[in-house]
């Protein structure tokens, strides 16, 4: 790169050699002067400090004209400390404010870890809270499908022996009382007790069951199926497509439409025929999720019981 001959006359009239002035003014850019002194003042020394040895023409050019910068180079030299010294000073103030810059930079840096450190610890506390919960949740449900297993082995056993069943006491709660006219009572209006409703869901579960023994199969695809149906119902009563089924669709067919007793389980969580039998729909005033939970438990025993219909005559 080719020195600037102004910059580099002005800084030999500062007192440094040739070699060291086209040196910064090479390494700075030829930007400016004081670009040149900046690189000097941090360079100075690993720089070179004296330039080769002029030819015979060169040294009878510096004797002719040695007079002018000699008379210069004090006055210039006082410039050239007083520029050294804000080179010095903006270098301090620079270092000052980048030691500033890197302590807030440390501080920042501390707080985040703390943060993130108390946001991991609480993310953890809430994790094992969370899992206790669960455990409970699921010893509680695990309480509850040895409760229901003990039950339904009772009720088995007592079919079986041939013993009435029980009926629990909250079926007479349930009964609408009685009116002074007998015989504007039409008995097969009033309204099927959840007792009652769920009795006749585990018994069209095990009549299709039995009738499927030599292929537990397609009772399983069927009980899957239909608790497919139940659920879709319960999580989504407002959505009419879960609520109609057309009872020609082949994939019902095959799974559910063919057997008797899958058709009446759903018409007993709610279903009618319509349109000429052609399809089953639950009306959205006939959705009851207390029902809908009834066939929903039968349907889980009847895919997790080993047992269930095995013993029913």
């Amino acid at each position: 790169m080719e020195v600037d001959e102004r910059m580099l006359g002005e800084l030999e009239a500062m007192g440094f050699s040739k070699a060291l002035a086209a040196k910064a003014l090479t390494s700075s850019g030829n930007s400016s002067i004081e670009d040149a002194i900046n690189w000097l003042v941090d360079h100075g020394d690993d720089a070179p400090t004296s330039e080769p040895s002029p030819g015979p023409e060169v040294l009878e050019n510096i004797v002719i004209e040695a007079f002018l910068p000699i008379q210069i180079s004090e006055q210039v030299k006082l410039r050239a400390q007083e520029l050294r010294g804000q080179a010095r000073k903006r270098r301090a103030e620079q270092d000052a404010r980048l030691d500033r810059e890197r302590e807030k930079e440390r501080i920042r840096t501390g707080k985040e870890l703390l943060e993130a450190k108390r946001m991991a610890e609480e993310s953890e506390r809430k994790r094992l809270l969370s899992q206790r919960k669960a455990d409970k949740e699921e010893e509680k449900r695990a309480r509850e499908r040895i409760r229901q297993k003990l039950q339904q082995d009772k009720l088995e056993r007592r079919r079986m022996l041939g013993l009435p069943m029980e009926t629990p006491a909250s079926v007479n709660t349930e009964l609408p009382q009685q009116t002074n006219n007998p015989e504007l009572v039409d008995p097969a209006a009033l309204p099927e007790t959840p007792a009652s409703a769920r009795e006749s869901m585990r018994e069209c579960l095990r009549t299709l069951k039995r009738q499927n023994k030599d292929d537990n199969t397609r009772a399983m695809r069927a009980f899957q199926t239909l608790l497919i149906y139940v659920k879709n119902v319960f999580k989504d009563p407002d959505e009419e497509k879960f609520r109609k089924i057309r009872i020609s669709n082949p994939a019902f067919q095959e799974r559910v439409g063919r057997f008797e007793e899958g058709v009446k389980f759903l018409e007993l969580c709610g279903f009618e025929r319509v349109e000429g039998d052609n399809f089953l729909y639950m009306a959205r005033e006939r959705v009851d999720s207390s029902l809908l939970k009834s066939a929903a438990a039968e349907l889980h025993n009847a895919l997790t019981n080993p047992f269930f219909g095995l013993f029913s005559a």
